[in-house]
């Protein structure tokens, strides 16, 4: 006797989803540069649409979009390089007075407090001082990494080349896929499935679009308070700080972490920690209660022990690349569980 219909189809949709499961994990080494273009697009698109609105062709619509990002790229990286080059000979130079405050009163310190012994810095100090001195010679190191790095070089400078050509096409052709996808939903799911992807929408559009906004602010919150209580590096630390904020508690803690070893080096007290360790302090409390549910919203409401889990889980599969995607794909999976929930819910099983 043959199984009755809606277990012959639910079985199609299982086998559907776990083929495309399987092919993901066995692509995910390619996957980062399509996935990257594809946020890129999704997150484009409205301004894309606009100017098609104003009459330009969709393919000279996307050309403007990626000038406008090349642009906004060059003007970053015009911003940051020479303030990286500038802050990295500062510290360069400032290393062996670093390495004699470890020696002259940290070491001490922990000897009486703790019973901890430092190994002699002198020789450490001596070796810094003259490779540093030496830095003219690092092409001949440099060559040594290019020759055992090739691949990771090679892979690095396709995906570089490789994720601008995919975001074109993508962005390019994006209404034209999202309509091919459209037809393909069967008619009597049409409906179901159109309100779901209009709710994933709005749950992505919340997030991504909301994110960018919140690493801007806390960028430029961590700066100017770093700054307000003078530390050196103020400048690197705070938009370091802000633009990691997209992984949840990544950017305080790594931000605290690196304005806590300056100040040390810098103030050479404790006490002189106390005004970056408000900072960071006053900065959670403004992002957690004030930036972030007025720009993105509540609208993901993972728990914290998941958020972890997707990070890490994600992180795994896709690289670097995973860890962006780890939220925003939790989102799309929790609108779904949603879905069930509310089908199980209604269902003869859950009512007896």
């Amino acid at each position: 006797m043959n199984a009755p219909r809606p277990n012959r189809e639910f079985g199609w949709i299982l086998a559907a989803v776990l083929v495309m499961a399987g092919l993901v994990y066995l692509l995910s080494p390619i996957l980062t540069p399509f996935l990257l273009a594809g946020i890129l697009a999704y997150i484009c698109d409205p301004l894309a649409d606009r100017l098609e609105r104003l009459k330009f062709s969709r393919t000279l619509a996307t050309l403007v979009v990626m000038a406008v990002l090349a642009l906004a790229f060059v003007l970053l990286a015009l911003i940051l390089l020479p303030m990286v080059q500038t802050e990295s000979s500062h510290l360069i130079a400032s290393l062996p007075g670093y390495v004699d405050w470890l020696q002259t009163q940290l070491a001490p310190w922990l000897q009486t407090q703790f019973g901890i012994n430092l190994p002699d810095a002198a020789g450490f100090k001596k070796l810094l001082t003259d490779h540093l001195q030496g830095a003219g010679s690092a092409a001949g190191s440099a060559a040594g990494f290019l020759k055992t790095g090739t691949l990771s070089l090679v892979s690095f400078a396709t995906n570089l080349v490789l994720v601008p050509v995919v975001f074109f096409y993508f962005l390019r052709d994006w209404d034209v896929m999202m309509a091919r996808l459209d037809e393909l939903i069967p008619r009597r799911w049409h409906a179901q499935v159109s309100g779901m992807a209009q709710e994933i929408d709005t749950v992505l559009s919340e997030f991504l679009r909301g994110q960018l906004s919140v690493m801007l602010i806390m960028a430029l919150f961590y700066s100017i308070g770093l700054w307000l209580v003078g530390l050196d590096y103020a400048l690197p630390i705070g938009i370091l700080s802000g633009l990691l904020v997209f992984v949840p508690y990544l950017g305080a803690i790594s931000g605290m972490l690196l304005a806590t070893l300056a100040g040390l080096v810098q103030y050479g007290s404790v006490s002189g920690l106390l005004p970056i360790w408000g900072v960071f302090a006053l900065g959670q409390i403004t992002e957690g209660y004030i930036v972030v549910p007025r720009l993105v919203g509540e609208r993901i409401g993972l728990h914290p022990v998941v958020v972890i889990f997707v990070l890490l889980a994600f992180g795994e599969v896709f690289g670097f690349f995973g860890v962006l995607l780890a939220l925003p794909l939790s989102a799309i999976i929790l609108v779904g569980l949603r879905h069930i929930q509310a089908a199980y819910q209604l269902s003869n099983l859950y009512r007896g």
